[in-house]
């Protein structure tokens, strides 16, 4: 087992990684704004999924794979990049169908299967968690002892965290939505994050190795 003195750095240096603002975190948000927080809980779930995936990859060796492949790693982001693009330009069109305006309360009829591997693809399609884990758990790891159960100690944490996280943004703007609904916050929270989302992917994609 971990000792508890590493476990308590360890959760405290993911706090500062997870509750950071990144793609997810604005994700969220838009899905309490929009939706409701069953809807949020079905994203962030999806989400934390993808990160246990993303993390038993990069201690599959994935993560030192990215770093040393080129081809490899391109393919990745250029896969990544196209996606947050494609999620970026999505939702900026929602912004000209604002579904707060006139204090309206949304009538989606998205599936959450829909919601659930927006998130999901969202979460796998992004290099840089592995490289994270792959460079962040080995630092925690007592090799003198089993890797797997600190492995997973690790990972169930740091996705326990990610879903409190991303459910404390998302139910936040789910309890704003009313007060966001009587002026155009909501239609340029949109088209702001639309964009935020275009620039993160042309970002990524024009990333040298990391």
């Amino acid at each position: 087992m971990m000792q508890w003195d590493t476990f308590f750095l360890y959760a405290t240096v993911s706090f500062f990684y997870i509750t950071s603002p990144g793609p997810a975190i604005l994700l969220a948000i838009r899905n309490g704004l929009t939706g409701k927080l069953t809807v949020v809980a079905t994203s962030s779930l999806a989400n934390i999924i993808g990160l246990f995936v993303l993390s038993a990859v990069s201690m599959l060796g994935l993560g030192a794979l990215l770093s040393t492949s080129s081809v490899l790693f391109t393919l990745f982001k250029a896969v990544g990049a196209c996606y947050l693009i494609y999620l970026g330009i999505k939702i900026f069109a929602s912004s000209n169908r604002n579904p707060l305006e006139k204090g309206i309360e949304p009538k989606s009829t998205k599936p959450y299967r829909a919601y659930f591997f927006e998130s999901l693809l969202l979460s796998v399609t992004n290099p840089k968690p592995i490289i994270f884990f792959a460079s962040f758990f080995p630092q925690f790891l007592n090799t003198e002892i089993a890797i797997a159960p600190q492995f997973f100690i690790m990972t169930i944490t740091f996705m326990i965290m990610s879903f409190g996280s991303l459910m404390f943004y998302g139910a936040t703007a789910n309890a704003l939505k009313k007060t966001l609904s009587k002026n155009v916050v909501s239609l340029w929270f949109n088209r702001i994050t639309g964009g935020i989302f275009v620039g993160l992917g042309a970002k990524l994609a024009l990333t040298q190795r990391m």
